[in-house]
């Protein structure tokens, strides 16, 4: 009797456990959060307002000269289940979003000593990887779509297109699928 009861209680959690695997595999792919909530129908992406609180960190770049090109801070965000894809896969899933906040550099003295830290944002870049070319337009290119937002309305991209406005700089990563890897000590 023992035996029996033990076996009917194991197989009434069967479906139990099967629902939560369901559940767990489906929360993995960023695609069906990310094309219902951050990029409409026409492929115009928004950026998430809620990255900097609940999205994983991947790392940090400085660019110090005020004269460069996207000087400051350099904050860089993706969904924690697109962190997760990549450190099993080593590519980025479908739906990943990547979010590069640029912020001032800020100084003076602490008293540990000369010190640098980040300001006010400046700008935001959005990457979404899209696996499946749903869009034809000149923000989605070689795998990715790419915006540029900025503070005072950041629910617009005003990037030209991929072509004018991102891919001069992602030349040099073209080999790690348009993206610096190397500045994200997260996705290891």
């Amino acid at each position: 009797m023992t035996v029996t009861k033990s076996l009917g209680t194991s197989l009434a959690l069967v479906p139990l456990v099967l629902a939560c695997w369901s559940t767990l595999a489906h929360a993995a792919e960023p695609a069906d959060t990310t094309f219902r909530d951050y990029v409409d129908t026409e492929g115009n992406i928004t950026l998430p307002m809620d990255a900097r609180q609940s999205w994983v960190h991947l790392g940090s770049w400085v660019v110090n000269d005020a004269e460069a090109p996207g000087a400051g801070f350099h904050d860089v965000y993706t969904q924690p289940e697109a962190a997760q894809a990549y450190r099993e896969s080593g590519e980025f899933a479908d739906g990943t979003v990547l979010i590069k906040e640029i912020r001032n550099i800020e100084s003076g003295t602490k008293t540990t000593g000369p010190a640098l830290w980040a300001g006010d944002t400046q700008i935001w870049f959005v990457m979404v990887k899209d696996t499946q070319s749903r869009f034809d337009s000149p923000h989605w290119a070689n795998g990715w779509g790419w915006a540029l937002i900025k503070p005072d309305n950041p629910m617009l991209n005003v990037s030209e297109s991929f072509e004018q406005t991102c891919q001069g700089c992602h030349i040099p990563a073209q080999e790690t699928d348009w993206v610096f890897v190397e500045g994200y000590p997260t996705l290891k």
